[in-house]
């Protein structure tokens, strides 16, 4: 026993991580000279519970009930917490630990390996940013879009139309106008259409009727376009929520039910909007044909990219459930926030 524990040492001092033993206590039994050369102190300070001190104060907690946890259940885990460098700088560690067992089966402690995952951190948070920013862009440049529709090029054409009609007067040297009635009805369609991509980049009904008023509207409107099954309940959600965080769950709706119609092949599609005092629960779900989260394509696709960036504007959280063949389902979280204006009636709707 004690030449393979020898073997082991030499082995772990000479790995290009850190690596850590622990006992059936839980203590540490032995760090490799990587953990030596990252902290800066010597070993009889790292072992036991002596390689806890270097653990960030915010997240000693987090860490050590973790670990404890993973240990009595024998169960592998990964931790990222930060770590007390040799430069007295904290550093991001992703920890992975693993049970092993002695020859009759019997536990024998764990085994772990750590690595310093900082500027892979940094890099995600900056991409992560921009693509916050990017979004923010875009909404801010449909808003004026919206605007522009709505007030300017809406009223135009609905003046002109007008004017048309008035001007029934025939043509000089005994040419035919094209019927006025025809004409108005023309510049109606178009007015139509304006005002539906006006309303498309930015909302009417969840700027005067509220999210759940907003979200009931999009599945209606879903079900027309794709003749899916939808079923939509929104509870004890208040008209008057913080508009940044009633506008990303909306486009979130309206881009999982956008990605339902494209992929899922799902005839169900069910949307749960729940509130309580302090948090917005939003659960979209098909029985569709399903998808490998790890594996496939749609996984890093942009429609998900979005709502989770959408998510983590609205300074909530994003998680997408799916398996081939049994449907999917996308959970979503976010503070309850109020605005301090109602949203406002309009008697245009």
């Amino acid at each position: 026993m004690a030449d393979i524990e020898g073997r082991f040492r030499a082995i772990a001092d000479k790995a290009p991580a850190m690596i850590w033993a622990a006992g059936l206590d839980k203590l540490r039994t032995h760090v490799n000279v990587r953990w030596l050369d990252f902290t800066g102190r010597p070993a009889q300070s790292e072992l036991g519970n002596g390689w806890t001190e270097g653990v960030h104060p915010d997240d000693r907690t987090r860490c050590l009930g973790a670990y404890s946890e993973s240990f009595d259940r024998r169960q592998e885990f990964r931790i990222e917490y930060r770590l007390r460098r040799c430069d007295r700088e904290y550093r991001w560690v992703c920890d992975t630990g693993v049970p092993w067992f002695e020859v009759d089966g019997s536990f024998a402690g764990y085994i772990g390996v750590c690595c310093d995952v900082t500027d892979s951190k940094l890099a995600a948070e900056a991409l992560s940013r921009v693509s916050g920013r990017l979004i923010e862009a875009h909404d801010r440049e449909c808003i004026r879009i919206a605007r522009e529709l709505h007030e300017d090029i809406g009223s135009s054409l609905a003046i002109l139309g007008i004017e048309l009609i008035q001007a029934g007067q025939p043509a000089s040297g005994g040419q035919k106008h094209p019927p006025l009635q025809e004409i108005y009805q023309k510049l109606q369609e178009i007015g139509s259409r304006v005002s539906r991509l006006s309303n498309q980049l930015q909302p009417p009904m969840l700027k005067y009727f509220g999210l759940a008023k907003a979200i009931e509207t999009e599945c209606q409107e879903f079900t027309k376009r794709c003749q899916a099954r939808v079923s939509c309940s929104c509870n004890n959600v208040p008209p008057n929520l913080d508009s940044t965080i009633a506008f990303n769950l909306l486009k979130v709706v309206e881009e999982a039910l956008r990605n339902v119609g494209k992929h899922s092949r799902a005839p169900g599609v069910r949307v749960d909007l729940n509130a309580t005092a302090s948090e917005l629960t939003l659960a979209i779900s098909d029985d569709g044909i399903g998808f490998d989260v790890e594996n496939s394509r749609l996984a890093g696709g942009l429609g998900l990219t979005m709502m989770r960036e959408r998510m983590r504007l609205a300074g909530g959280e994003f998680e997408i459930r799916s398996k081939s063949g049994e449907g999917s389902t996308i959970l979503c979280r976010a503070p309850l926030v109020l605005s301090e204006n109602q949203p406002e009636q309009s008697s245009r709707l």
